[in-house]
């Protein structure tokens, strides 16, 4: 994709489709490019959310066009693509970020959750890639970044859905980016850890009991080597990067944004007396 992106280009006349923008690391991604001149098309099923991040950019440098869709309907997404293609001429980027958490082993999850979960967070990629690979086909070449987790790697208890989700987006990435190398797309995946989410703070809040939630978030931050949670703002920066030029050597990798999480191990060594 040489010539697509330049490291000092501010995004102006560059078009980036992302789903899941309407909150959480989609919105914040979004709203990145946007202030980089982009011309950015947000997906996300809530169509007041979308208002909302339309309205908080409306003065940035690019424009935020928001696309009301269910990433599982195929149909509303080819119709999201025919209007880039008319309207646009194509995509530069692509980031997938559109996902769901849900709880429980695989014993107590029944069929229809595991079915949620799979179609919103690998379904949902794979839709908007589907649609997605075209236009970056007629401008010649672009990016994607689809957005995993740290639970690719490693997983806490009662998650058993999600991780599979994780991990299987990680094998889809690949497959996307040695089949459409050769077309000047790249593709790459971001695994975030903990990031200060609405999704996040909807699960500190469902573990908190009588705890502030805010104190459950700070416990989870501790567990990462940073010792914090990490915000849409850093992984937004990692995205970008994979997106532009600077990354013109890089597809079919999976960048951790995790404050570390994965890196260590459990066990930690016994201090000795001071």
């Amino acid at each position: 994709m040489e010539g697509a992106f330049v490291s000092d280009d501010p995004w102006t006349g560059r078009v980036a489709l992302v789903t899941g923008a309407g909150a959480g690391i989609g919105s914040g991604v979004a709203e990145l490019l946007v202030a980089r001149g982009a011309t950015v098309v947000g997906v996300d099923r809530d169509a007041d959310a979308l208002r909302r991040v339309a309205d908080g950019i409306a003065a940035a440098p690019g424009t935020f066009q928001p696309a009301p869709a269910e990433v599982t309907d195929a149909e509303r997404l080819a119709e999201v693509a025919a209007e880039i293609g008319t309207d646009l001429g194509g995509l530069d980027a692509l980031v997938c970020a559109a996902g769901v958490q849900r709880y429980g082993t695989v014993d107590v999850t029944d069929p229809a959750t595991y079915d949620e979960v799979m179609d919103v967070n690998v379904g949902g990629a794979f839709n908007a890639c589907r649609i997605g690979v075209p236009l970056l086909r007629a401008r010649g070449g672009g990016a994607v970044v689809l957005v995993s987790s740290a639970q690719a790697y490693a997983t806490q208890t009662d998650v058993a859905a999600y991780t599979a989700s994780k991990s299987a987006l990680l094998g889809l990435m690949r497959a996307l980016a040695v089949d459409h190398a050769p077309e000047g797309i790249r593709v790459n995946a971001v695994c975030p850890g903990s990031i200060d989410t609405p999704m996040l703070r909807w699960a500190a809040d469902l573990f908190s009991g009588d705890r502030p939630a805010d104190d459950v978030l700070a416990d989870w931050g501790r567990s990462h080597p940073i010792g914090r949670v990490g915000t849409t703002r850093e992984v937004a920066d990692a995205v970008e990067f994979l997106l532009s030029e600077r990354a013109a050597f890089i597809t079919g990798a999976d960048l951790k944004v995790d404050g570390g999480l994965t890196a260590g191990l459990a066990a930690a060594l016994p201090k000795a007396d001071a």
